[in-house]
Parts: C-alpha cells; structure tokens; sequence
C-alpha cells in the first residue's frame, strides 16, 4: 500500500471514530404525558405529548412511545428527523381504556445516531406513568338494587338486620321476601300469605367482599357489580370499604375521594384464584356486608354467619353461572346446573335469613336489577 493510500486509511478511520465519540452522548430529550390517572374500562381519556429534544450536534432522532397492550391510543406517539439546537412539540391524541388494571407505562424508546446514520444508538427515557383503569359500572339504573342492600330506614337504638320487637305491621307477601319474615299466624287468619314488616336499621358503612375463587367471566362480572355498588354507596354519603380473596388485599373505610380511589384500585387488581376462599375479615360494627361470590364455600357461609355479629346487614349474593344480566342484556341459555355449594345455600336460605343473612342466586335468565 503506498503513503498516499495509507494516510486515507487513517483518515477515514480516524473520521470513523471521530463519528463514534462525538454521537455516544445521546441529545437531551424532555417527555411529559398529560392525561388522567385513572379512568373506568371502556372510558376515552385525552392524552397530550410533550416533546422537548436539544441537541449541541446535528443528530438523527428517533422516538417511539408505545402504550401497554390494553391502552390504545388512537394515533400512537413517534417522532424523528435530523434535530440541531432545541425543537419542540405537541401531540395530542385520545386513549381507550379497554381492560381494567393497574398499568404501569415505561418511558418512551429514544434512538439517534450521527447525521450520516453509520452509528444508531438506543435507550430508554426514565419517565413511567402509573395508569389505573377501573371495572366499568352499570351507571343510574342502580339504585333500584341499592335502595334494599344499602341502606334503609333510619338509625334505630339496636344495631341490627331486623328488630323482631319492633313490628311495624304487615302486608301481603310479594316474590322476594326472605320466607323467615312471613307472619304464619296472621297468615292461617287471613287466608293470604302476610309478611311481618319490621324496624330497619340504616348501616353506618359499606363492606364489600369479593370472593375471588371462580372463573374469570365470574370475576368479571362480580367488579362490575362491586364497582357499581361502591360508587352508589358514596352517593348515599356511607363510608366503603372493599376486599378480596387475592393478592389486591383491602381498603380502608372512607367516604373521601381518596377512599373511593382504594376501592376502586382493589377492584381493578383482583384476579381469579383457586382453592379455598381466603378470610373474611370483620366489617365495622353497623356496617352492611354485602359478599359476592361463585361457589358459595362452606367456609365462606360460615365467616359471613360470624360477621353478623358486628354487621347491620349481610347479604350473600351468589353468580354461578359465571355472569348475569346486565342492563340491557338478553336471556342467555343455561346449560349447566347449579354447584353442590349453591343448591345447599339456596337450601339454607330460610335458615340464613333467620340468622340475619340474606341470599340472592343469580341466575343467567336473571337481571342484577332483581335483586332488590
């Protein structure tokens, strides 16, 4: 090789790494995501890009921010070009939440190289966002459940489901009433059948409990209805509180915002399990709890049965099938019948209500709207 040739060789080599040093440091680059942090499924968020890229050399850019899988954004976020000084942009958009979750967002992917593309670099920017996406609820045609599960009544002296000395009187009997509450005597008189009308006592707070062993059209289902039942008990001004059967654990009792938050975090974190159900926890004395569950375990009867000492109200509401009628919904075909478990809790159901524990068994020919 001659001189000439040679000294070509260690200049270009030495423009090479040259290209190499000066582009290692990548261009200082802002990003900032203005959107909610919560949202229920199904909702439309807005979301806006803050972009800021500044870059002492010419450099090539590349920039992706990809949402998780179950956040889709209507025009996903990139940008990239040849960026010498400071350059800024906006980009606005609306994302669709369509799975419920806690979603933690990793910050965006930023590539740049030197302006004749040779040497492409890669990292990722340290901006995560947390995302909570809520269970969707059934909205305003609610409180038709609520008026009878909730609350009811005023604050009499005696915490309690029913006070049987405090007979307001009677009335004919109408599908739905708890077969403990019907008056045989006034019966047998009359020839109809009667059911005593007691005192009721108004709760003090919401417990909800979530039994999490079922499939996972049960779970589905059941954080729809959780969710409905916790933003209407706020309405009423009671106090909520919500656990699970799984790792999402419980939240505190509260009536604030921040309350409502928890509960609603709880509930988009549950997930299915198997085995046995997990502990009940005690509710607040007077409160009202409302467990809601798939295959209606001994075990679970029997913590709800205990927590009556402390509830004003409990109420079991059992969804074998896997799902039932939401607003709107038709009747579906039932092809399977009811559990062991459930038929045996639709056997004791006299017997609970007379503890003070009231059952409803959903059915897939059945609107939740009936369970009042």
């Amino acid at each position: 090789m001659s001189a000439l040739g040679l000294g070509f060789a260690l200049l270009l080599l030495l423009l090479v790494w040259g290209t190499w040093s000066a582009w290692r440091i990548p261009p200082h680059v802002t990003l900032r995501r203005d959107l909610p942090g919560q949202g229920f499924a199904d909702d439309r968020v807005p979301l806006t890009t803050h972009l800021t890229v500044r870059a002492a050399l010419p450099t090539r850019v590349r920039l992706e921010d990809p949402a998780p899988l179950t956040v889709v954004p209507d025009v996903p976020f990139s940008a990239g070009g040849l960026v010498w000084g400071e350059t800024s942009t906006v980009f606005p958009t609306e994302l669709t939440l369509n799975r419920r979750g806690v979603y933690r967002w990793e910050g965006a992917r930023l590539q740049w190289a030197d302006p004749f593309g040779l040497f492409w670099r890669s990292v990722t920017l340290p901006h995560p966002t947390t995302l909570e996406v809520y269970p969707g609820t059934h909205g305003l045609r609610l409180p038709n459940l609520l008026r009878p599960l909730l609350s009811e009544g005023t604050l009499t002296r005696t915490l309690g489901l029913d006070d049987p000395i405090s007979l307001r009187g009677a009335r004919p009997y109408l599908p739905g009433d708890p077969p403990g509450r019907v008056h045989w005597r006034l019966s047998a008189r009359t020839g109809d059948l009667m059911v005593r009308e007691l005192e009721r006592t108004a709760s003090s707070s919401l417990h909800l409990h979530l039994d999490t062993c079922g499939s996972g059209v049960y779970v589905e289902s059941a954080v729809r209805l959780a969710a409905s039942l916790v933003q209407e008990a706020l309405t009423l001004h009671l106090p909520v509180a919500v656990s699970s059967g799984d790792r999402a654990g419980s939240s505190p009792s509260g009536s604030t915002p921040e309350a409502l938050r928890h509960a609603l975090r709880v509930l988009a974190e549950v997930r299915a399990t198997s085995g046995p159900p997990a502990a009940l926890a005690l509710p607040r004395a007077g409160s009202n709890l409302i467990v809601v569950t798939q295959s209606a375990h001994p075990d679970l009867l029997a913590a709800a049965v205990r927590a009556r000492a402390r509830a004003s109200r409990v109420v079991i509401v059992a969804v074998p099938e896997g799902f039932y009628l939401e607003p709107g919904e038709s009747p579906r075909r039932q092809w399977v019948g009811l559990p062991d478990t459930v038929r045996e809790l639709e056997r004791q159901a006299g017997i609970l209500a007379g503890a003070g524990v009231l059952v409803y068994v959903l059915r897939g020919d059945m609107s939740v709207l009936r369970l009042g």
